[in-house]
């Protein structure tokens, strides 16, 4: 099920895509939109109170979609566009304008009851795309693994499958949850289970992050980029932002805004 975070809907004039007065309309990224843009929605609010949110978090294609259309000022997304995307935005009189927002490593969890501390990288590939099935070909007690992933829709999915995977398809066995707070809650359930979570979904209950290639994801691996599924997240817009939208985009990458982005775990651009 889609999983969609309205702080406040503004009404929108029927079949126009103009937006209504100071309405900020954010549509993508579950982890973006999950935590880290309603704090700084909720606190540019309060130093605006005149400016109103929609946000609604359904996977970073969804984001990228609705710039394309007109339906969103800010598209979030923890992915890069595709050349595809350029292509139809393009057809549309589209051009994108990236910014990034902070940084993120996606982190793979297991339950905390399991053993298994740490992955090589070839053993993520292949326990991920279904060449290993259980837990006794990594050092873990006998038994099947069992895969959770996110979305189609969600860039985490695609970006975990480039780094990780390298482009191969996932187990058909495995899966799809619609955002990380459903990952961690079935891993943190079920002791054979295993996913990935973005940085700031790591520490929830019944879980654990392991390393990989014995390193961690942390500030100083995912600055270096030698842990490796470390990645960028980003706001697109179509061309500049200008008003309200500038503001906030602003806000977001400034110390303020930045504080907030390590308060719910992720890495600040400084």
């Amino acid at each position: 099920m889609k999983k969609s975070l309205l702080l406040t809907i503004a009404t929108l004039a029927a079949g126009s895509s103009l937006f209504a007065g100071d309405t900020l309309v954010i549509k993508g990224s579950d982890t973006l939109g999950a935590r880290f843009v309603p704090q700084l929605a909720e606190q540019f609010k309060a130093a605006n109170p005149g400016v109103d949110f929609q946000i609604a978090a359904e996977g970073s294609s969804t984001g990228i979609a609705a710039i394309i259309d007109n339906t969103a000022q800010i598209g979030m997304a923890s992915r890069e566009v595709t050349a595809t995307e350029v292509s139809t935005a393009k057809l549309k009189n589209v051009e994108f304008k990236p910014t990034i927002v902070a940084y993120d490593g996606i982190s793979v969890i297991v339950n905390s009851a399991n053993p298994v501390k740490n992955l090589t990288k070839k053993q993520v590939e292949q326990i991920f795309t279904g060449d290993i099935k259980d837990w006794s070909a990594v050092g873990g007690k006998p038994g099947p693994i069992s895969i959770y992933t996110r979305n189609t829709s969600s860039g985490t999915y695609k970006d975990f499958q480039h780094m990780a995977m390298t482009k191969r398809d996932y187990a058909t066995s495995s899966q799809k949850m619609a955002g990380n707070e459903q990952i961690a809650a079935e891993v943190g359930k079920n002791a054979a289970g295993i996913g990935y979570v973005g940085l700031a979904y790591k520490d929830a209950q019944g879980i654990k992050t392991l390393t990989v290639d014995s390193i961690e994801p942390k500030d100083e691996t995912i600055r270096a980029k030698t842990y490796p599924y470390s990645r960028a997240t980003y706001y697109y817009t179509n061309g500049d932002a200008t008003g309200i939208v500038k503001q906030f985009i602003d806000f977001t990458v400034s110390d303020e805004g930045q504080k907030i982005a390590r308060q719910v775990g992720f890495v600040p651009l400084k």
